[in-house]
């Protein structure tokens, strides 16, 4: 399992963060999810057997929640 938390400046309410956990959360392999409103992190983890980090970061850009650089 691999976990990696990241700063999504763009997450500024309640539905942002739904947003993020469902679309992240239906990604293959994504067993975890968190996202803060407060402090604006999203901590995701993954079997990287099944998935990657590229896969889920461009979907969050896909969704225009893309993590800081």
């Amino acid at each position: 399992m691999m976990t990696k938390t990241v700063n999504v400046p763009a997450i500024s309410c309640g539905h942002c963060v739904g947003t993020i956990e469902r679309e992240v959360g239906d990604l293959d392999g994504v067993t975890t999810v968190k996202a803060e409103q407060q402090n604006r992190n999203v901590t995701v983890s993954w079997d990287p057997e099944t998935t990657d980090w590229v896969v889920i970061e461009t979907l969050m850009r896909e969704i225009n929640y893309p993590p800081a650089e």
